[in-house]
């Protein structure tokens, strides 16, 4: 391997930057996941089943965005990964609770009760997937490069 082909790691600037392009990819694809469950997957399935089918999606759309991140980020370290993880879930969090008292003017109560698993919800369980995708993705992706 040549010296200009080894991958060297990307700037803290580049790193933040890469991250929230691919938070921004997970907002989308969870409005539309959203979508899809209120659409069809609750109609088809039922509440329950639905809500549960749908956690289970998104849980798998963001590691799909964090493995297409870590292909692209070049070597980081475990830390870092654990940080854009945390930075996803601050966002996530930021998001959740932003929007749904400002804009679905949503009380204090009706926020924390989507954290409760139940009757098929498993946002806490999404939430956590959040934080370790990178790690995990990384993982993933050092054991296919064996």
């Amino acid at each position: 391997m040549s010296a200009n082909s080894v991958k060297r790691a990307p700037t803290f600037a580049a790193t933040v930057l890469r991250a929230f392009v691919a938070w921004l990819l997970i907002l989308g694809l969870a409005i539309v996941n959203g979508v899809l469950r209120e659409a069809v997957l609750v109609a088809a399935l039922g509440a329950a089943p639905g809500l549960a089918l749908s956690g289970v999606i998104l849980m798998a759309c963001v590691l799909g965005v964090a493995l297409l991140l870590v292909a692209r980020l070049g070597p980081v370290s475990k830390r870092t990964l654990l940080a854009i993880g945390i930075f996803w879930l601050a966002l996530t969090l930021g998001f959740e609770f932003g929007f749904g008292r400002a804009v679905a003017h949503k009380s204090w109560a009706q926020l924390v009760d989507a954290y409760a698993l139940r009757d098929g919800n498993l946002w806490p369980l999404v939430l956590l997937v959040v934080v370790v995708a990178p790690l995990f993705a990384d993982w993933l992706q050092r054991r296919r490069q064996r």
